[in-house]
């Protein structure tokens, strides 16, 4: 079971995003379908969930390139791609918005010839996404476009929190789209400074990172994109990196990557493997970047808890922690647990038991501003010392 600060954790998390501006342009709070609230609908495979796909990036990276990739090409798979607003970007026609009985706005949905469905919200995007699994016709994916919104952490953290859509649907990844030619500029607009630009946020919490008008340099420099590709993995070391020119990247590269299933173990242990090495001690500046700390001895379960609600809740030590992905080690019990956390969240599961093979070992990734590595080593420490 996800935990987060506070006993009301969805309504305090969105109380505070409204409160924040965080969503005053995000995806918001729809509109009626007819028939969407039909109790006997229920979501697509009879109950199974949807993967929820979050596309963010700076404006002019290609969002809206990829967006047009998805709704244009022949893959076979029903997607439904939510949109803030449809532009002239975006080559589908504006949908219908009508004034409805007592004033509410009603929408049409946008059928298109390859099978996908395309629309926009207007105010509650998790009312749409129930909505949207709702339909009748069966969906493999759905992607959500987020122009407008700078940091897809609270979107993030309300997909992979709300106990009613858990059912049906779930945050399947984040992908950042980014332009190439300008990305070494967007982060180092302020990187001197105690805020940071959305690049790097948008960075942080991505799964997948598209590098995209990898055109514009290749001509320009030897090595360009190589230093770009290591200054991305500085910041966020977990996500893959995917080149491409307008966009045009294989679907199932970005789709149904379930980086949020607990269950996914040899995944995670994969990139928690890659990253063992990881250290910020050689780093001299406090932005945002990846380390990995691990601690051989057994973890007393309730302690580790503690230790994460003091660090991501109080920040005790002054660090900002963004995302961290962990395995661990835990007293009185032979299964492998697994970690998650984005922001004040986090989620700790048994996954499966330790192999024979295998040495139990607690390894966790964070991603963050301010990190502290002998602090977080030190601390984690604690956990385990009682169990020595």
């Amino acid at each position: 079971m996800k935990t987060s600060r506070k006993p009301s954790e969805l309504n305090s998390l969105r109380s505070a995003m409204e409160d924040d501006g965080e969503l005053d342009e995000g995806p918001p709070l729809a509109i009626e379908i007819p028939g969407a609230s039909d109790p006997t609908r229920r979501p697509v495979d009879g109950g199974s969930s949807v993967g929820v796909t979050v596309i963010t990036g700076y404006l002019g990276a290609g969002k809206s390139t990829l967006v047009n990739h998805v709704l244009n090409s022949q893959h076979g798979k029903r997607i439904a791609v939510i949109l803030n607003e449809f532009g002239e970007e975006i080559g589908v026609e504006r949908a219908m918005i009508n004034e409805g009985e007592g004033g509410d706005l009603v929408e049409e949905w946008v059928e298109l010839a390859n099978g996908c469905v395309c629309c926009t919200v207007k105010h509650s995007l998790v009312q749409a996404l129930e909505q949207l699994v709702q339909r009748k016709e069966r969906l493999d994916h759905i992607l959500l476009e987020t122009t407008g919104l700078a940091n897809p952490a609270p979107l993030a953290s309300v997909l992979w929190l709300d106990e009613q859509l858990e059912s049906s649907v779930k945050l399947d990844s984040i992908v950042t789209v980014v332009d190439a030619k300008n990305l070494r500029l967007q982060l180092n607009e302020r990187r001197d400074s105690s805020s940071f630009p959305e690049a790097f946020l948008q960075l942080a919490f991505a799964d997948v990172v598209i590098l995209n008008k990898v055109d514009l340099v290749t001509s320009e420099a030897t090595g360009a994109l190589e230093e770009l590709e290591k200054e991305i993995h500085g910041i966020n070391s977990i996500a893959e990196i995917i080149r491409t020119v307008r966009c045009q990247v294989d679907l199932s590269t970005i789709l149904d990557r379930q980086a949020y299933d607990a269950t996914r173990v040899a995944h995670l242990e994969a990139l928690l493997q890659e990253n063992q090495s990881l250290s910020g001690r050689e780093l001299h500046d406090n932005g945002v970047r990846t380390l990995c700390i691990c601690e051989p001895r057994k973890v007393d379960l309730n302690k580790v808890r503690s230790w994460l609600e003091e660090i991501l809740w109080d920040k005790k030590y002054g660090m900002d922690i963004y995302r961290c992905k962990g395995v661990l080690s835990v007293s009185n019990s032979n299964m492998l647990h697994t970690l998650q956390a984005v922001k004040e969240i986090y989620d700790i599961v048994p996954a499966r038991k330790w192999k024979d093979e295998e040495n139990p070992m607690n390894k966790i990734v964070f991603i963050g501003h301010n990190l502290n590595e002998d602090v977080l080593i030190d601390s984690l420490r604690v956990c385990a010392e009682a169990t020595s």
